[in-house]
C-alpha cells in the first residue's frame, strides 16, 4: 500500500468516525431536535437568555417548511461542489497540457539537429 493510499484511507476512517460517533455515542439524547443546525441553537439560546429580544434582520425568503429548507441548502452544496470540481478539473487539465507540450516540444528539440 503507497504512502497516499494509506494517507487516503485513515482519512476516509476519521470522517467516518465523526459521522458515526456522535449516533453511536447518543450525543443527541434528550434534545428535541438532537442535531439541529447551529442557527436554530443560537436562536433558543438567545430567546431563553433573552425573552425579549428583537432580531436586527429579518430573512429575505422563508420557507414554507423545513424540508424545502433542508433541499434547497442541499441545492446550495451540491452546486457549490461541482464549481470546486470544475475548478479544480481545469487546473489539473492545465497541468496536464502544459507538462504533455513541455514534453513534446522537449523530444521534438532532440530531434531536429542543431545548424
Amino acid at each position: 500500500m503507497t504512502r497516499n493510499a494509506k494517507i487516503n484511507t485513515l482519512l476516509l476512517l476519521v470522517v467516518a468516525a465523526l459521522a458515526v460517533l456522535p449516533l453511536a455515542l447518543g450525543l443527541g439524547d434528550g434534545k428535541e431536535e438532537p442535531f439541529a443546525g447551529a442557527d436554530a441553537q443560537a436562536e433558543s439560546a438567545i430567546t431563553e437568555l433573552k425573552p425579549d429580544y428583537e432580531p436586527w434582520f429579518s430573512p429575505l425568503y422563508e420557507p414554507p417548511s423545513g424540508e424545502v429548507e433542508s433541499a434547497l441548502f442541499a441545492l446550495q452544496a451540491a452546486l457549490g461542489a461541482g464549481v470546486l470540481a470544475y475548478y479544480f478539473g481545469v487546473r489539473k487539465g492545465r497541468r496536464q497540457g502544459a507538462a504533455q507540450a513541455l514534453a513534446q516540444s522537449g523530444a521534438g528539440a532532440e530531434q531536429t539537429p542543431e545548424p
